[in-house]
């Protein structure tokens, strides 16, 4: 790395915030209009649409316990704005290289289904680009530059998010 290019990737903000705001926004516009994403009129439809959020939240708690287990052990920050000491590429990990992004993006979408709101799945793909943008290129250019041959290995044989 050179003096220009900083010891870590370059994040300077907690990434669960693209997330949180945008999800904050759609339940605002829900309380203000409501669209919903089946109608209040079919009961068992809500309630299967609920159901699934459910699981979604589930997958999220899950998902995210096991990756940042893998951060643990292996002793190195989850923190983007910290310098990783380690290349993790266990447990999820093995399956998509941003766990813990496709695990928050199954609590966003668990949650909007759990309300049955419209609006918070609306402004999703705009999360999803950002977060890809603002977030995972970066950390991706940091991890490349700090475990070269390694990181560009796994980056070959697992896909970005699923």
């Amino acid at each position: 790395m050179t003096n220009a290019e900083p010891a870590h990737a370059g994040v300077h903000f907690p990434p669960p915030l693209l997330f949180v705001v945008p999800f904050a926004l759609g339940l605002f516009l829900h309380r203000w209009h409501r669209l919903t994403i089946v109608p209040p009129a079919s009961p068992s439809l809500v309630l299967a649409v609920e159901v699934a959020g459910v699981v979604l939240m589930l997958v999220w708690a899950v998902g995210t316990a096991t990756a940042f287990g893998r951060f643990l052990r292996a002793r190195t920050t989850i923190l983007p704005f910290r310098p990783s000491s380690a290349l993790v590429t266990s447990g999820p990990y093995r399956f998509t290289r941003n766990p813990m992004y496709v695990s928050m993006a199954a609590l966003y979408t668990g949650g909007a289904l759990a309300l049955n709101a419209l609006w918070p799945l609306l402004l999703l793909p705009l999360v999803l680009v950002v977060v890809d943008r603002a977030v995972i290129r970066r950390e991706e250019r940091y991890l490349t530059r700090a475990f070269g041959k390694e990181y560009d290995a796994y980056r070959s044989r697992v896909r970005r998010w699923l």
